[in-house]
């Protein structure tokens, strides 16, 4: 399944593998953020998720669908953080040995909860160190099944929920939805709710959301092929760099997204903050830059109806300090 292009399906098979682990997170609203973009905006709190950010569901599903001897065999994956603690708490419910490669500048916190769910870090340079060669080498030494965090179709799948999830809790408000913002790093999240979403929204325009310098999916919708970044590093909003765009989410994101929407730190800070004093709720800078798009561009979109996605919440104390201060 490896070229396997998700559908719709999958993701409504995704929920029922999931149900009864994942959280349901509920659909907000704020008044606040309705009088500061001039939208309606409803809120999807994956920060409150097991874990702390959506990264479970795609994890959980994924070695869900594994056989118990691929099972047995231990699972690899590559993650900032978000991604490496859905897989160590999947594989832990499981019985399943992990190792995730991680880059060593990633966040503390993200790094010991990682350990703490019982998965082994593999640290690399993520300035010169290749972590797809890494993870290859891995596999090969160990023959343990790789889940990667957003180039996998049943990882896919497992993010659709979150938006199978507000598809449903709209309809049951006979609510019409206009766009839907979604955190962006290799496109796993954005293609899963783009497939939710369209199947049940079909004129709803859905904006992926990528921090300055690192807009690789913005790019590659406007030129049609695979962009790549300059750089692998350099933003604070470290749970969303990939090198470039993954070929399977792709493929799903290049038919059904209408634009993307590019923020900075600051901006991306600044809703961290906003999240924390009129939501109160805890956002890391990546899981923000939705609410980020959704602050800067809000007063483009008047009266429209708006969903966003908060998808995570695994911040540093010393950068939530930074941000609330």
């Amino acid at each position: 399944m490896t070229d396997y292009i998700p559908n719709y399906d999958d993701i409504v098979s995704a929920a029922k593998a999931i149900e009864g682990e994942a959280v349901r997170t509920p659909l907000m609203r704020s008044e606040a953020l309705d009088k500061a973009t001039g939208c309606r905006v409803f809120i999807k709190p994956e920060n409150l998720q097991r874990t702390g950010s959506f990264k479970f569901r795609g994890a959980y599903n994924a070695i869900s669908k594994l056989s118990d001897e691929e099972r047995a065999k231990g699972i690899l994956a590559n993650s900032s953080g978000n991604h490496a603690q859905g897989v160590g708490d999947a594989s832990r419910v499981f019985g399943c040995n992990a190792t995730i490669v991680m880059p060593a500048d990633a966040p503390v916190m993200k790094v010991e909860r990682t350990k703490a769910f019982g998965a082994k870090v593999v640290h690399f340079d993520r300035a010169s160190q290749d972590r797809e060669k890494i993870l290859a080498r891995l596999k090969d030494e160990t023959g343990a099944v790789v889940v990667h965090p957003y180039n996998n179709a049943m990882v896919i799948a497992g993010q659709g929920t979150v938006g199978l999830e507000i598809a449903q809790d709209l309809e049951a408000q006979n609510v019409e939805l206009d766009r839907m913002v979604v955190c962006t790093g290799g496109g796993g999240l954005t293609a899963g709710v783009a497939l939710s979403i369209k199947e049940h929204f079909h004129q709803a325009k859905i904006h992926c959301t990528e921090p300055v310098g690192f807009d690789d999916y913005k790019r590659s919708l406007e030129s049609g092929k695979l962009e790549t970044n300059a750089k692998t590093a350099g933003s604070i909003c470290d749970a969303i760099i990939s090198p470039s765009p993954g070929t399977i989410g792709f493929e799903v994101n290049k038919n059904l997204l209408h634009s993307g929407l590019v923020v900075s730190d600051e901006e991306a800070l600044a809703a961290v903050k906003f999240a924390y004093e009129e939501l109160k709720l805890v956002v890391e800078p990546g899981g923000a830059v939705a609410l980020a798009g959704v602050l800067k561009y809000g007063h483009e979109w008047t009266g429209q109806t708006v969903a966003i996605v908060l998808s995570g919440g695994n911040i540093d104390p010393d950068l939530f300090i930074q941000a609330i201060s």
